[in-house]
C-alpha cells in the first residue's frame, strides 16, 4: 500500500472537502468540482495507468480519459462523499484503502453465481467440475463488494444476512459483459438452469428433493456485486422474541432440499465422482468420430429439458396444471435423447424406449415398474401432441404420475451416466442385450452396485444390494 500512498492522501483529503458539501443528493458534477478530485485523478493515473487498468478508463473526443462513472458510481465513492455531505459517520481510512484496491488491483474475471433453494453446511464448499457450490459467511460475502464501508449505512443497503450461509453455484464466466441490469430475465443467453446444467445436474441426481434456481447475479469479486434483495426469494417464519411472543421474521425460502452436516462428505464424494463422469461424456464433442459427438449432444439436450422441467415444479406434488403436459414432454425427451440409438431404425422408439430403462435396473419388480412408466409417459406425450386428452384422470393422478416420471428420469439419466461407455461404444446394444438376459451381471448389475456402494447418492435406490 506504501507506493500508493499520494493516492490514498488525495482520497482522504477529497472525503474531508464532502464534508463541506449540502446534505442535498450532490450529483457525479458536483463532486467532481471538489479542490482535491484533479489529484485524485492525477494519483489514479499514476497508480493505475490504462496499459495495465483499461476497465477505469473510457474513450472521450478520441482520446482516453478516466471514466468517472467507474471512479465515483462502481467504486461506491461517490455514496460515500455522499453519505460524509449528509453527516453520516464513515470510516475514511477504510474508504480510501478500499478504493485504492478497487484502482490498483487486477481486475477479476466475471463470475456467474447461482441461488440456489435449498440448505447446505456453513462452510460448504463442493467442487462440480468447472463449478463451485459454496455458502459464506457475512464477512466474506463484504469483502466481495466494492465498497465494504457502505453495506449498512444506504438506506436500501443489501441485507447480507438473508445471503449469509445461502447456497450458491459459482463459475467464471470471463466472457460476460459486466453490467447493472437485472440477468434473470437475460434474453443475451440461455436460461441460467439450461446454461449451467452442468453444475446443477449432479445435485439434482444426489437427491430427489427438488433444487431449483431462485436467481442468477453477476460477480466481479470486488468490483461488482449486483445482489439485490429484490431477487432473493423470501418467506415469514414465526419465533418467539426474548419475552415469549410470537415475532414474524422474514427470512430466505430455503425449500426442501436440505443437506446436513454429516452428509457433505459423501455429497462432495458423488458429485466429483458424476462431475467426472459428464466431463469425460461432453469432451466426446471434440472426437473424430459420430457417436461420442452425438453422445455429448444428447446428453447435453436430456439435462436442458430435465432443468427446464426442475425449474416449473413448485413442489414435490405441484406443477402448474395449464404446464404439467409440457413438463411430461421435457421428460419423454429427455428420457428418448439418452435411450435412442444413432443406429436405431426408424419406428419402435416406444419398444427400445421401454426395453432399455427397464435393462437399467436389477429386479423384475422395478423392471416391469419402468416399462409401465415408460408406456404411461409415451401414451401421455402421443395423446397431447395429437390434440387429445387422457379419459377418467384427475388432476391428482396426472400430478402423480408426473412426479413418478420425474423420479425415474433422475434415475435413468443417473445410471445411464454410470454406465456410458467413454469410448466409441455405444450403451443401447449393452442394454438391448442385457434384456434379453445376455451380460447382464458383468456390464450393468456389477458397475451399478459398484457405484452405488462406493458413491451413493443420498438414499441408495431400492433395487441396488450389496450382496
Amino acid at each position: 500500500m506504501s507506493k500508493h500512498f499520494p493516492l490514498r492522501e488525495a482520497v482522504l483529503s477529497w472525503l474531508e472537502d464532502a464534508g463541506s458539501l449540502s446534505p442535498t443528493p450532490q450529483s457525479s458534477v458536483v463532486l467532481m468540482l471538489l479542490p482535491h478530485w484533479d489529484e485524485v485523478e492525477e494519483a489514479v493515473t499514476a497508480a493505475a495507468p490504462r496499459e495495465e487498468h483499461p476497465d477505469l478508463y473510457a474513450k472521450a473526443d478520441r482520446d482516453w480519459v478516466l471514466d468517472h462513472r467507474t471512479l465515483l458510481g462502481e467504486s461506491g465513492l461517490g455514496e460515500v462523499a455522499r453519505l460524509i455531505a449528509r453527516g453520516v459517520p464513515v470510516d475514511a481510512s477504510e474508504v480510501a484503502d478500499s478504493f485504492v484496491a478497487y484502482c490498483t488491483d487486477p481486475a477479476p474475471p466475471p463470475e456467474r453465481w447461482l441461488l440456489l433453494n435449498g440448505t447446505f453446511p456453513r462452510g460448504s464448499r463442493v467442487p462440480l467440475g468447472q463449478y463451485t457450490l459454496q455458502t459464506f459467511t457475512q464477512d466474506e460475502l463484504l469483502q466481495r463488494v466494492p465498497m465494504p464501508a457502505l453495506n449498512g449505512l444506504q438506506p436500501r443497503s443489501l441485507d447480507l444476512r438473508l445471503l449469509t450461509g445461502a447456497p450458491f453455484l459459482h463459475v467464471p464466466d470471463p466472457d460476460r459483459k459486466v453490467t447493472r441490469r437485472t440477468t434473470w430475465f437475460d434474453f443475451t443467453g440461455p436460461r441460467a438452469e439450461a446454461q449451467h446444467w452442468q453444475g446443477l445436474l449432479p445435485l439434482m441426481l444426489w437427491d430427489s428433493e427438488l433444487l431449483r434456481v431462485d436467481s442468477v447475479f453477476t460477480v466481479q469479486r470486488g468490483r461488482r456485486f449486483d445482489l439485490s434483495p429484490a431477487s432473493v426469494p423470501l418467506t415469514i417464519r414465526v419465533h418467539p422474541d426474548r419475552h415469549g411472543r410470537e415475532e414474524e421474521i422474514e427470512v430466505r425460502d430455503t425449500g426442501d432440499f436440505h443437506v446436513p452436516a454429516t452428509r457433505l462428505p459423501a455429497l462432495t464424494a458423488f458429485c466429483t465422482a458424476i462431475s467426472a463422469k459428464i466431463n469425460t461424456i461432453m469432451a466426446g464433442e471434440n472426437h473424430e468420430d459420430d457417436l461420442p459427438k452425438e453422445r455429448a449432444r444428447r446428453l447435453e439436450r436430456a439435462a436442458r429439458h430435465l432443468l427446464a422441467a426442475y425449474q416449473r415444479t413448485y413442489n414435490d406434488y405441484g406443477v402448474w396444471p395449464v404446464e404439467a403436459d409440457e413438463l411430461l414432454l421435457d421428460y419423454v425427451i429427455a428420457l428418448e435423447a439418452l435411450l435412442r440409438s444413432p443406429n436405431d431404425p426408424h419406428g419402435g422408439i416406444v419398444r427400445s424406449l421401454r426395453t432399455r430403462a427397464s435393462a437399467l435396473f436389477l429386479t423384475p419388480a422395478h423392471r416391469r415398474q419402468a416399462r409401465a412408466v415408460i408406456n404411461d409417459a409415451y401414451t401421455a406425450r402421443s395423446l397431447y401432441v395429437h390434440g387429445k386428452v387422457i379419459q377418467n384422470q384427475t388432476e391428482e393422478q396426472k400430478q402423480e404420475k408426473l412426479r413418478t416420471l420425474r423420479l425415474m428420469t433422475l434415475q435413468i439419466i443417473l445410471r445411464w451416466l454410470v454406465l456410458t461407455p467413454s469410448d466409441t461404444d455405444d450403451l443401447a446394444p449393452l442394454l438391448d442385450a442385457a434384456a434379453q438376459g445376455t451380460g447382464r451381471e458383468q456390464r450393468i448389475d456389477q458397475p451399478l452396485r459398484a457405484f452405488f456402494t462406493t458413491t451413493p447418492p443420498s438414499s441408495r435406490p431400492a433395487d441396488i444390494t450389496t450382496t
